[in-house]
């Protein structure tokens, strides 16, 4: 049965309402909100859709990290309060903190027409680095309670919603399955969380709220987009990507091919597994200037024009580039959460971070690695949510204590509660 709770005790203690995600569904990308850039900064992904939730909501939360800052926030669906809500999902750059900030003011207007002068009272739920390094920003535009939280609770908390609550968020990958999703489940102790962000941090999570960081590497999703900056002039993240998509590692990679003139099958290698990363760029360019120097050498004396010496330098593309690089990334991150799970006997790998982004040669690249190494007795899982773990992990900090569908969510759950009903009870 639905518990009830006055609107004045909604607004004054934001938390106290329960989010009942009975029937939830995500919005496919189709009937969904752009995922492009707005004029406001915000790039919209998919909403997840609590047609049985019709309480109000006077919180939002924001994870706000080294290169993206991701929003959270409930609405109740336009027409009909009946008709329930959704979670939004935006994600805005962190070096346009304000363009976020913004977005999120007018949420408190909008929550103040819809419900009253008391919505002031409406709190800001923060985790990740930016929780403090903009903590007196946000305190200051926002003129309303900021309650940070900690990081690593707070992916924890997110990842385990996702996997018990939510149908068709969790999947796993194979080439003639790209998207094989996984059914909520209870029973999902022990894991490993991988967490790509700028940086990358592993972490055994053995029960509720019972975690540790056991590694990490500072070769995220910064490297990738700093590296591909300098080398390409690609403005955004996006754009790397896309052009990883068209691209051609084997252009720029030393393959097991280029060595063996095939595959190496004793080993299990195929021609097309990399050897080295970039591995041809010193070779070619060794032979531009062998090249050069048959033609008269790159001295300034022996030379006509700088136009004929820089035309013997070998041309690398820069979706070539962008490819190679990004291969180079996932796999070392594979390889390392890979050792991190045989070290620590752990079979089941969720990825997680915004350096995914639901992009299919990086989710193959993570996928390919942990089954390879591990010679099929490890699964790597990915999420459709995948960059909002710590967002929604500090949005269910506002939950009252046993609301979830299997109480995921605190570790004694409260003595008087009757046990929960699959079919009636309100989340």
């Amino acid at each position: 049965m639905q518990r009830q709770f006055p609107i004045d005790r909604t607004i004054l203690s934001p938390g106290t309402v329960s989010i009942n995600v009975q029937g939830a569904f995500i919005v496919e990308e189709a009937s969904s909100r752009p995922s492009t850039p707005s004029d406001d900064g915000a790039q919209h992904d998919t909403d997840i859709r609590l047609p049985n939730h019709k309480a109000v909501v006077s919180h939002v939360a924001l994870d706000i990290g080294g290169s993206l800052a991701k929003l959270v926030y409930f609405s109740h669906e336009p027409n009909s309060k009946d008709l329930g809500g959704r979670l939004n999902f935006l994600k805005f750059e962190t070096d346009n903190i304000d363009q976020c900030l913004d977005f999120v003011k007018g949420l408190q207007d909008e929550f103040r027409i819809q419900n009253g002068s008391r919505s002031e009272q409406m709190s800001i739920m923060a985790t990740g680095g930016g929780a403090y390094k903009f903590y007196e920003d946000m305190k200051r535009i926002l003129g309303v309670a900021v309650l940070r939280e900690d990081e690593m609770d707070c992916l924890i908390m997110g990842l385990d919603f996702f996997i018990t609550e939510i149908p068709r968020e969790v999947f796993t990958y194979s080439d003639d399955d790209p998207m094989h999703f996984q059914e909520p489940r209870a029973n999902i102790y022990p894991y490993l969380l991988v967490n790509i962000g700028s940086g990358v941090s592993m972490i055994k999570v053995s029960g509720q709220q019972q975690f540790e960081r056991i590694g990490g590497t500072s070769l995220g999703g910064g490297t990738l987009w700093g590296l591909l900056s300098l080398l390409t002039g690609a403005r955004t993240f996006d754009d790397m990507l896309r052009m990883a998509e068209i691209g051609d590692n084997g252009a720029v990679d030393m393959l097991v091919g280029d060595i063996y003139g095939a595959d190496y099958s004793k080993i299990g290698l195929k021609s097309t597994t990399i050897a080295s990363s970039f591995g041809k760029v010193f070779k070619m360019k060794r032979q531009g200037e062998n090249q050069a120097e048959d033609h008269g050498g790159l001295s300034q004396e022996n030379r006509e024009d700088d136009n004929d010496a820089s035309s013997s330098q070998p041309t690398f593309k820069k979706e070539d580039i962008s490819r190679s690089l990004l291969y180079a990334v996932s796999n070392n991150i594979g390889q390392i959460a890979y050792l991190q799970s045989e070290k620590h006997n752990l079979e089941h790998i969720y990825f997680g971070g915004s350096f995914i982004r639901g992009h299919r040669q990086t989710i193959q690249t993570l996928s390919y690695a942990i089954n390879f190494w591990s010679k099929g007795e490890k699964q790597a899982y990915f999420l459709r949510h995948e960059g909002y773990l710590g967002s929604v992990g500090a949005f269910l900090k506002r939950q009252p204590k046993n609301w979830g569908r299997r109480n995921s969510f605190e570790e004694h759950p409260v003595p008087s509660a009757p046990p929960p009903d699959l079919n009636s009870q309100t989340f």
